[in-house]
């Protein structure tokens, strides 16, 4: 299974959903980098992925997006095979 990077914060209803999805699809193991209190992580996180809401999720190398994005390429059938790759 790919490696799986959330950035995160605690009280996010969309990480929530996003991390849901992630388990329903098996994904049992992943990094989560909360940004909360952390200027520094969140300025880290827009600077890789261009974008300063949370969730950002990573799957391997790939930048799949936040929750809206994550359930879109569930949608589509991407999600599992990308986790597989």
């Amino acid at each position: 299974m790919a490696k799986v990077t959330i950035y995160s914060s605690d009280y996010c209803p969309y990480c929530t959903r996003a991390k849901a999805l992630l388990q329903a699809r098996g994904v049992t193991d992943y990094e989560e980098i909360v940004v909360d209190g952390k200027p520094e992580v969140r300025a880290r996180m827009t600077q890789i992925t261009g974008r300063t809401s949370v969730p950002q999720i990573f799957i391997g190398e790939a930048h799949v997006g936040g929750c809206d994005d994550l359930h879109a390429l569930d949608g589509k059938g991407g999600l599992v095979p990308l986790l597989q790759a």
